[in-house]
């Protein structure tokens, strides 16, 4: 598990319900009127791309366009980062997810989420992709994502612009993330490492939505976070591939995640009642407004988002 060997306990791959109990027993969150577990990211609630970094080295240095969004952190930078997470976890419970990245079986990236909190882990087993439970014990990672909040940076020694890192090394195959609460980073970390493998084996990714109609034509919705692509992609008669991450091959469109991941500011039954039901017990909801003795979640002046399982399909173009 990438030299974590000082870890008291490993929880390897628990289901849901285990995962709540821990992070209930552990006030990582709370249960709502609906089953859901509620949550605070506290100061990220979304991502923070300022703070995300790539390792430049043999394999990124001259495939990756440097500048904008991707900065570049040295090996010796990861190295000073990856040591204090390790000494960190040192005598720390874990808990560990193994998952793919990809519902298309010819393009699955096999991987291994890593986290100090239960509900990180929870959060994990509903967005990305499962495996089939009696396969995990041969289950080899070919990336592996460790999320520690309790790790922060310092950027005046780690050349980081926060306390808060999320760094890729594409050499150890490895996402390290730190200094922020925020699930978010775990899945879009996956999302930007297939963007960068995928397009040699000839597939394109998206930043969209995905739903099948009856005569088996996929649509595509593009856009930014909070544009309506889980929306539009959640029209009651059509098949939902995904509400935001695909890939485009020559046999079609799938989807790279196996859950949702939808805002919930305003949620509504009436218009959005794909979404409002699937809000139960094995969902994650974040940064909401709750009624502390009735537990009743209310979404008119909810913030943030949701995330829940969903069964993945496929489609053809």
């Amino acid at each position: 598990m990438h030299s974590l060997d000082g870890v008291r306990e490993a929880r390897w791959n628990l289901t849901e319900a285990q995962l709540i109990e821990h992070a209930v027993r552990r006030r990582e969150g709370h249960l709502t009127s609906n089953g859901a577990l509620v949550v605070e990211t506290g100061k990220y609630t979304g991502r923070s791309p300022r703070d995300r970094f790539i390792v430049c080295d043999e394999i990124t240095k001259s495939a990756v366009d440097w500048g904008g969004v991707n900065q570049k952190i040295l090996p010796e930078q990861f190295d000073r980062l990856y040591d204090r997470v390790k000494q960190y976890l040192r005598g720390k419970d874990v808990f560990v997810q193994d998952c793919f990245g990809g519902a298309h079986l010819d393009y699955a990236l096999p991987i291994r989420v890593v986290s100090e909190l239960a509900w990180h882990s929870l959060f994990a087993k509903q967005l990305f992709v499962r495996p089939d439970p009696s396969s995990t014990g041969g289950h080899l990672p070919e990336f592996t994502v460790v999320c520690v909040p309790g790790v922060t940076a310092d950027p005046a020694t780690d050349g980081t612009n926060s306390e808060a890192f999320i760094c890729l090394d594409f050499t150890r195959k490895m996402v390290i993330i730190g200094g922020t609460i925020y699930a978010g980073e775990m899945k879009k970390s996956i999302f930007s490492v297939l963007n960068f493998l995928l397009p040699e084996r000839g597939v394109f990714p998206m930043h969209c939505s995905a739903n099948v109609g009856a005569d088996d034509q996929a649509a595509l919705f593009w856009g930014l976070s909070g544009t309506g692509k889980t929306t539009l992609s959640a029209d009651p008669d059509r098949r939902l591939v995904g509400d935001d991450e695909h890939g485009w091959s020559d046999t079609g469109i799938f989807n790279f995640e196996g859950g949702c991941y939808a805002k919930c500011i305003r949620l509504s039954k009436d218009n959005e009642p794909q979404i409002w039901n699937a809000i139960r017990f094995g969902a994650v909801v974040e940064n909401v407004v709750y009624d502390p003795a009735t537990r009743i979640v209310d979404f008119r002046v909810v913030q943030y988002k949701m995330s829940l399982k969903r069964r993945s399909v496929s489609s053809t173009r």
